[in-house]
């Protein structure tokens, strides 16, 4: 073989064996909201071996990632706090704490005191909002607080009754959080550089579940749970556009919509999982289910989309992994019950998804499968993983119970 051939036979292994590039992920399930990891890995390792290991604190926020610097948002103590991370060896660049007393619902307590909201990170800026409702922005160079917002003086509960988990999100300079408690609360916009409202839509307080950005029926909007009701609302003013009742026994709305082609993929608990099309009657848009799959149920747990194959964690059997297709709702397969309580799932690109359970399994399932089969597993920590993990590169980012680990993908 002569020296050109060697090269290019080389190259090419490398680069079909590896992600083209570390992408930034700078929110909760990455850059569309939608768990997609760009790049593809064609093979997966026996082992993946520990790159680093940092003890970052209590809580189940996902880290971000944006260039070589991870943020992650922890509870030390009785501080919140926020850490700036070398990406490439764990160590501290800067570190931002604040005292926050909280008090856990006796149903929670389990879960610990820690904050369970993502970090965002837009325009130089990383925003916070902690289990209590103390919405923040540190400049994501320095770690210097740009502006702080704590809410008791507008509503009588700052958080809903298990804690705060709904994670901002950031659109055309404008920041967007749910903010507000039990029964009253307004889904918000904030200038991101200032803090100042911009607008409210008060229909409802917060749910646990994440709002996404869409452009449906002709509006651009953002769709979220609030306690009691599935929205949309305008994305530049925050009026109602369109609702759906969505009350639970506990008031519990915690699984974050899918977009897929012009239609939406939610679950309410007792319904199943729905696709919804908006169709626009007069001035007015209105909600029409396209399907209807009662064999599946979320909690906690939010699918995610390769193609038409919607892979998601369902509750029934104490855990059960399902896919099923997203152009009619139909269930293609259902995993073996009793996997865990809930499981973080991303589209791996190639032709995998990578699902982490909360009782640290790291699972490699193929998308084109007609049965629960599983490419590889790994088990990850000795703690539970309820964080979500971000690929970055040729590393996973895990976050256990206390601590952040980097693991190698190659």
């Amino acid at each position: 073989m002569n020296k050109f051939r060697w090269w290019f036979t080389t190259c090419a292994m490398v680069l079909f064996a590896i992600p083209l590039y570390a992408q930034d992920w700078p929110q909760w399930r990455g850059p569309n909201r939608d768990g997609a990891v760009t790049g593809r890995f064609s093979e997966w390792p026996k082992a993946l071996k520990e790159q680093w290991k940092v003890t970052v604190g209590v809580g189940h926020a996902s880290p971000v990632v944006v260039g070589n610097k991870i943020y992650i948002f922890a509870r030390q103590g009785e501080e919140e706090t926020l850490l700036c991370l070398d990406a490439a060896t764990g160590k501290e660049i800067w570190k931002s704490s604040q005292p926050i007393s909280y008090k856990m619902h006796e149903a929670a307590t389990g879960h610990g005191k820690g904050p369970k909201s993502t970090p965002v990170v837009s325009n130089g800026s990383v925003f916070t909002l902690g289990i209590s409702g103390v919405l923040s922005a540190h400049d994501a160079r320095t770690g210097k607080l740009k502006w702080r917002h704590e809410f008791s003086k507008q509503y009588p509960n700052t958080s809903p009754l298990f804690g705060t988990a709904m994670s901002p999100i950031v659109d055309k300079g404008v920041l967007i959080a749910h903010v507000g408690g039990h029964d009253k609360g307004a889904l918000t916009a904030f200038d991101a550089e200032t803090g100042e409202v911009k607008w409210t839509n008060d229909l409802g307080g917060p749910a646990y579940s994440s709002p996404i950005l869409v452009t449906l029926a002709k509006k651009r909007q953002f769709v979220t749970f609030m306690q009691k009701d599935f929205v949309g609302v305008d994305a530049a003013t925050g009026k109602l556009l369109w609702k759906l009742p969505a009350k639970t026994q506990y008031d519990e709305n915690t699984v974050t919509a899918i977009p897929y082609k012009d239609m939406l993929i939610f679950s309410r608990e007792g319904q199943g999982i729905s696709a919804i099309r908006l169709a626009k009657q007069g001035s007015e848009i209105v909600p029409q289910e396209v399907w209807n799959n009662k064999e599946n149920t979320l909690y906690l747990s939010t699918p995610v989309l390769q193609g038409n194959t919607l892979l998601g964690f369902s509750i029934l059997k104490k855990g059960q992994f399902f896919a099923l297709d997203a152009d009619t709702g139909k269930t293609i397969w259902q995993g073996p019950g009793r996997m865990g309580e809930s499981a973080s799932i991303l589209n791996a690109g190639g032709s995998a998804f990578l699902a982490l359970t909360n009782e640290a399994n790291l699972i490699v399932l193929p998308v084109n499968a007609k049965e629960y089969a599983p490419t590889m597993q790994y088990t990850v920590s000795n703690t539970p993983t309820w964080a979500h993990p971000v690929v970055n590169g040729n590393r996973i980012l895990i976050k256990d119970e206390t601590t952040l680990r980097s693991l190698s993908l190659q």
